[in-house]
């Protein structure tokens, strides 16, 4: 029986999940940050090797007895001179080279649309989209929280801090979004969010973007400029599948599946906004429900990559346990 492995790589943690050609997901596992940006490769290495480790103990094999790994890692490709030494890293810990290694949008892709053509929409701590037609894939946004990112939570907590700003100086009158963030960031003084958020948070892009749970919570009491920020989100993500749609080919006349992943969809106030949104641009989608999470999403790109795909039984098993 044919075992396939997915890691789905995070900025705040990385997720494991190995399933069998069956449809049975035998071992799940859950490993610290293998975002390499802020603290190197090494931080890569810790992660798979606590995470694969940990899998296996559980499945009771060891990684030789892996027919194939798919390592969806945050910012893979986004350095071109880094490329070779992030494909090297799973070798090291699997010891063998049966894998493949790509960014973690195409594990959020796999799992939303359980493989197939569409588009999957990222909103977490950063944003993109990736989109699969007939083979031809492409991604569209990721440009990182300083100059790109639109409508991901780090986008929407700084919009949200930057209306605290205008309403701390009287700029904008001041809604339940101004005390909110201050009992959120415990304050004594509102000058005091630039010492905490530069000095003592060292611009943390996870800190940061965890400030937009403050910014859904201000909307749904009423704030006005809140519910504007949560809007202008909603519509970045929609332009950023309106893009992709066109790259990959898809026709004016073709209803395009889309789904999603990422913790903004978890604020079921967000999620109607988004709906809105897309049901306002000029094409046809249809949107639909993440059937896989990321992490089983890789493992079943690790069989389709590999060239032994489950088959549509196996994956509507995957869809209907998706737990172990």
């Amino acid at each position: 029986m044919a075992k396939y492995l997915g890691v789905d790589g995070g900025g705040s943690k990385t997720a494991l999940a190995l399933i069998d050609d069956t449809g049975r997901v035998l071992a799940r596992a859950t490993a610290p940050t293998s975002y390499y940006f802020n603290d190197g490769f090494e931080v890569v290495e810790k992660a798979l090797a606590q995470g694969v480790t940990d899998i296996c103990a559980q499945a009771g094999i060891t990684p030789a007895d892996i027919d194939a790994a798919f390592f969806g890692l945050p910012g893979y490709g986004e350095a071109s001179g880094d490329i070779a030494q992030l494909d090297a890293v799973p070798r090291g810990v699997l010891g063998h080279d049966r894998y493949s290694c790509n960014n973690d949008m195409v594990a959020g892709w796999a799992g939303s649309l359980a493989g197939e053509d569409g588009i999957n929409v990222i909103s977490g701590t950063g944003s993109m989209t990736y989109g699969e037609r007939h083979g031809v894939g492409h991604r569209v946004g990721g440009w990182g929280e300083l100059f790109g990112d639109e409508g991901s939570a780090y986008w929407i907590a700084t919009q949200g801090l930057n209306a605290f700003t205008r309403m701390s100086d009287g700029r904008l009158p001041r809604g339940p979004l101004h005390g909110l963030l201050k009992e959120r960031l415990q304050v004594a003084g509102d000058l005091d969010v630039v010492s905490l958020v530069i000095d003592t948070w060292k611009g943390n892009r996870s800190k940061i973007a965890a400030l937009a749970t403050t910014v859904c919570k201000a909307a749904r009491a009423g704030d006005d400029q809140a519910q504007r920020i949560l809007v202008e989100a909603a519509n970045e993500l929609v332009e950023l599948i309106e893009t992709t749609r066109r790259l990959v080919g898809f026709t004016d006349d073709e209803v395009v599946p889309v789904s999603y992943s990422g913790g903004m969809f978890s604020d079921d106030a967000f999620v109607e906004l988004f709906v809105t949104a897309l049901k306002n641009a000029p094409a046809k989608y249809d949107l639909r429900r993440p059937r896989l999470d990321p992490a089983v999403g890789a493992a079943l790109y690790a069989a389709k990559h590999s060239g032994h795909p489950l088959s549509p039984e196996a994956v509507q098993q995957l869809s209907d346990n998706p737990t172990r």
